[in-house]
């Protein structure tokens, strides 16, 4: 499961082998959510409110890195670090 950012105690993955839509996964203690790159749509899961709203922040800045990590995931290549927000 390899971690591409981590902030304020949110870690962010994306899984080789994954279904579509590109997505990512983001833990914060015991909650986890799924969020489509493309639309930032929550496909499923949750997170506390103030945790989703950095992780959303976070995703719109770099929606275009998170796309070219699921390319490199989809190729089963070496994902790279995306850096955090802050």
């Amino acid at each position: 499961m390899p971690k591409i950012s981590e902030f304020f105690g949110i870690s962010v993955y994306v899984y080789y082998s994954e279904h579509k839509p590109p997505h990512f996964h983001a833990r914060y203690g015991d909650d986890a959510v799924e969020v489509a790159i493309n639309t930032l749509a929550v496909l499923c899961g949750r997170l506390p409110p103030r945790a989703l709203g950095l992780v959303m922040e976070w995703a719109s800045a770099r929606q275009a890195e998170l796309r070219a990590t699921w390319n490199l995931a989809e190729a089963h290549l070496p994902l790279g670090w995306i850096e955090p927000l802050g």
